[in-house]
This record gives structure tokens, sequence and C-alpha cells, in this order.
């Protein structure tokens, strides 16, 4: 058997992508340990790998233990006992660091407070542009090396030719509005533009949840603007369950561009399948986005940037509307990054227990 990674998780695209195509026997990542609910859509929520004890009760199951997601609500100080049963039972720890600021939080201080343990810890550190490698460099002064979010649309539909359709169809997805999600200036300010570019309309996405809202203010106010766009007819509003991903990837098929409602955020899988799929993408200034892949950036409405730079949302949705870009993956180049990717991980691997071993002959 090749390399043992405890990876955390197993089972999210991201990491499933890390392997090259086919499969490889050098590198082998344990599966998920079933989440505490039990049920299959928290297979590996909250990953039970987190855990010290689990390091404790596993320690000869696997060689590195490699975290990626899924350590929102852990305290710092578990996690350092994380880090710590690692290291007295010698397994090299490596850290890909996706999130610089976690969406899912309203407030950066626990995540800062959880990557200073794990960043600190790490016998390596990944990240996926260079903007954030410069920024993990800035503040824990750690150098990560910065390897590409693998394609997440897989074959055939990678390769599936668009589709047809009439119009311009400009779409906001609202997801279940997670912390950084402030949809309604973003889709206020595009119905306030759709006049001006005729043939546009602007599909609205959310999940059921959100038009339920439960009482709570945030989700109330956005239900409340939705419906009152719905009701005007200045929106398509599409109200559902989460897709599966057949669904997801013929609704961003569907769209000409997919705008990001984000207050902030650092990286983005939705930009790689809008990329596989050739679906513009309309970015907040905020993150690395704009090193990612190709897209259009704007900036935030009601924010003012140091730079200065991006353009209005009204101006960068004008140029795409204009230009009509058109950027989408090769399916060989995707292949061949995958390729790459699945060496690179196992080199790291290779050279992390090669320190390991170094430091305890």
């Amino acid at each position: 058997m090749g390399v043992v990674i405890a990876s955390v998780p197993a089972g999210h695209v991201y990491v499933r992508h890390l392997d090259a195509p086919g499969g490889s026997d050098r590198v082998v990542r344990l599966p998920d340990p079933p989440g505490a609910h039990g049920s299959p859509a928290a297979q590996w929520w909250p990953p039970a790998m987190l855990e010290a004890a689990w390091v404790h009760a596993h320690a000869d199951a696997f060689d590195v233990m490699h975290v990626h997601f899924g350590f929102d609500h852990q305290p710092p100080d578990a996690l350092r006992q994380l880090t710590d049963a690692l290291r007295e039972h010698r397994k090299p720890f490596v850290l890909t660091v996706h999130d610089l600021r976690n969406p899912h939080h309203g407030e950066p201080e626990l995540h800062d407070a959880q990557l200073r343990v794990l960043v600190s810890a790490a016998d390596a550190v990944i990240t996926l542009t260079p903007g954030a490698a410069a920024e993990i460099r800035r503040r824990w002064g750690r150098g990560a090396q910065v390897l590409p979010h693998p394609h997440v649309v897989d074959e055939p539909t990678l390769s599936r030719r668009r589709g047809e359709h009439d119009g311009f169809v400009i779409g906001v997805h609202v997801k279940s509005l997670r912390a950084n999600l402030d949809p309604l200036p973003v889709i206020e300010r595009i119905v306030g533009d759709l006049d001006r570019m005729p043939g546009a309309s602007l599909r609205v996405d959310a999940h059921t949840d959100v038009m339920r809202h439960d009482g709570r203010p945030h989700q109330q106010r956005v239900a409340t603007g939705l419906a009152r766009l719905a009701a005007e007819g200045r929106i398509d509003l599409h109200v559902h369950d989460y897709f599966t991903d057949d669904e997801l990837w013929d609704y961003l098929s569907s769209l000409d561009v997919s705008v990001l409602p984000y207050r902030f955020g650092t990286h983005s899988g939705w930009l790689e399948a809008c990329f596989d799929l050739g679906t513009i993408v309309l970015a907040p200034d905020c993150g690395y986005y704009a090193e990612q892949r190709p897209c259009v950036t704007y900036a935030v409405p009601g924010t003012v940037r140091a730079s200065g730079e991006a353009p209005t949302l009204t101006a960068a949705l004008r140029r795409v509307y204009e230009e009509r870009p058109t950027w989408r993956a090769d399916p060989a180049a995707r292949q061949a990054e995958r390729r790459a990717l699945a060496e690179a991980h196992e080199a790291i691997y290779t050279e992390v227990l090669a320190g390991s071993s170094a430091c305890t002959s």
C-alpha cells in the first residue's frame, strides 16, 4: 500500500479530484468516518478525525493527516490538542488553506484563532492562489505552496456542448444565506440595470429554508425583498431544495453569467464549476477570485476598497453583456492539471514523511 492519508474530509469533490484520473495506489485516502448525526447528508460532518481521541485510537492506520475543511466550530484548544496528538504519534500534518475568512462565520475572530493554531503546527502548508500565499506569509510567517483548484465537473458533462437559449440570462443564487452572503443590494442593483440591457433577465434561486426563514431577521428581510421583486415581475424567482450535482450543472449551464453576491471570501468552488461549464462569473473584489480563474470583478456595493480599481457592479455587468467573453476550461488541460496535482501532493506527503523520519532517527 502507498502513503495512507487521514484526509479531512475525503469525500469532498475537491479532495476526490486530487487523485490522478483513474486513481492511484501510491496515495490512499481513508474514507470519512460516519458523522455524529448518522445521516447520509452528514456523512463526514462533524469530522471525527479532528478529535485528538481519534488520532490516539487510529494512529497505526495512517501516515499523514491532511486537513482541508470541517474545523468551523472547533475551539482552538481542541485543534491544539489534535496537533499535539499528531506530534506525539510522529504523524506529519499537512494543511490546505482554502479560506482565510470563513464564509460561514459572521466575524473573523474564531477562524483567525483556528488558523493560528493550524498554520503554526503544519509541516506543510498549501493554498490555491499567490495572493493567499502572500497573506499567509504576512500573517503567520509561513511559506505556502500554491496549487490550483482541480476541476469540479466530471466527464461527460465537462466536455458537453453548451445549449443555446434566447436573451442574456443573469443568475444570482442566494443558497441558504450563509454569513458572507448579502444578496439584496446586488439583486436590486441588477434589477435597476436591466432596462439598459435589451434581452437581459435576472434569475434568482433560493433554497426553501430562506423563504420560510423561521423568524430569522436576515432571512426574513431577504425573503420579503425577493417575494416583492418576483410579484412585480422584476426577477424570475426559483425556490427549491439543494440541487443535485446534475441539476446544478444544468442550472449553471443555463446562465450567461453567474453573479456571486459575497461580502467576503477567499476562493470559490462555484467559480471552478462555472469555468468548467463555460459560464462567466462576476465576482466581488474581496478575496482572490480573480487569481483563481478568469472572471470579471466588481466592487462590493456599499464598500470602499483601498485600491479603488474594481468597477461598479453596473460597469462590470455591462462589460460582460457587451463583450460576451467565452472562458471555458479545456477538458484535456483539466485532466493534465489533475495529474500534476496528484504528483505534487504525493511529493509533499513524501517530503513531510522524510522530515518526520529524520527528526525521530
